[in-house]
């Protein structure tokens, strides 16, 4: 069980070194042991059923934190119902220059431009490969190298590379940080993307006999006719899912304290608004069967509800485990418990969109 004084006296040694290196510390913590496992109460009004996969909760660690697959199954002991590692590029890359992340405390959040660092496909592959008798749901994100010729190709290429050991991919076409990425949004490439990534993973299901759902993970800050493409794109190439939102480059909101205008992707409490905002228009536009996974600025079990309610089946955070700690993730499980008992509900499903027009509507 995780102790309050030890996740606080944790966190104030943390706060003491620069954001990269304490994200460094926290990942040996969690391979070491030294972050122990949540003990809570399970609630099977919880569980989400998607495609054939059961999650024991909603909430997941999203990608970005566990880029390497070093301490996906320390983050199931947490909590998290499942764990989404990457993003992972077939070739190594060192990513941008440091620092590249910078934390914003008055207003509780994260800039970074890591840049997609990572060991690639042969070293996740490894590590995937030696939990391969685990249990637990556990996500591949997959992206592109910086300087690949064929970025379409990089991202084909990672659906080979994990079929057989991912639970579900997700496909990262989003990130601020790689020059030119988000410019496979648009709708004619992402249509030749979503056509490549899909038949593979079909070729794969024919060799594996299972079916990897494929999401794609789009940014907050695509304008509402580019949002109708992708998610006719998304609907048209059968595609399993969306999740909603990537950093935002947008700055709007900030309390102009501390490294505000640095470049990269901002994250944490002051995307909450914009990505909730996209996530109920994604919701209308996809309809009710697609399912959505929710990410940006939950920090709270409040938040978690409002984006549940704003369409989200299932929900990601990691910018507010920086200010907050582990025991974050117990706190907005044990509140979503007590928002379904406070309501009458059996099932979170029985939430969801129950704020969508609201959302919806609001000004971005």
């Amino acid at each position: 069980m995780s102790l309050p004084w030890l996740d606080k006296a944790a966190l104030k040694v943390l706060r003491g070194l620069d954001a990269e290196t304490a994200h460094k510390m926290t990942i040996l913590a969690l391979k070491s042991g030294v972050l122990p496992g949540q003990r809570r109460r399970s609630d099977p009004r919880l569980a989400v059923k998607l495609w054939d996969l059961t999650f024991p909760n909603p909430l997941g660690m999203a990608a970005g934190f566990d880029k390497n697959g070093e301490v996906p199954d320390a983050l199931l002991k947490l909590g998290f119902g499942h764990a989404e590692v990457g993003s992972v590029t077939p070739r190594p890359q060192p990513g941008n220059p440091r620092p590249r992340v910078f934390r914003l405390p008055a207003d509780q959040g994260v800039i970074n431009r890591y840049g997609f660092n990572n060991d690639g496909h042969e070293a996740l592959r490894k590590r995937l490969d030696a939990r391969r008798k685990l249990s637990g749901i556990v996500g591949i994100n997959v992206g592109a190298n910086k300087d690949a010729e064929d970025r379409i190709a990089d991202y084909v290429s990672g659906i080979y590379a994990f079929a057989d050991i991912a639970t579900y991919f997700t496909v990262n076409i989003s990130s601020p940080n790689t020059p030119g990425l988000r410019d496979l949004q648009a709708r004619s490439v992402l249509a030749e993307l979503l056509t490549g990534v899909i038949s593979a993973r079909d070729e794969c299901t024919q060799k594996i006999g299972r079916h990897v759902p494929v999401l794609l993970k789009i940014a907050p800050d695509v304008a509402d006719e580019d949002l109708s493409d992708i998610v006719e794109e998304v609907l048209a190439k059968s595609v399993d899912g969306l999740i909603v939102s990537n950093t935002t480059v947008s700055r709007d909101g900030l309390s102009g304290h501390g490294p505000s205008a640095e470049a990269g992707g901002l994250s944490g409490r002051p995307l909450f608004r914009k990505s909730t905002i996209m996530l109920a228009r994604a919701r209308k536009l996809a309809g009710p069967e697609l399912p959505i996974i929710g990410v940006g600025g939950i920090d709270s079990a409040e938040t978690a509800w409002t984006k549940i309610t704003a369409g989200a089946d299932l929900l990601q955070l990691y910018s507010s485990l920086v200010f907050k700690g582990p025991a974050l993730v117990g706190d907005i499980l044990d509140g979503l418990s007590d928002k379904l008992e406070e309501q009458g509900l059996s099932s979170l499903r029985q939430a969801r969109d129950a704020n969508m027009d609201a959302w919806a509507g609001e000004k971005a």
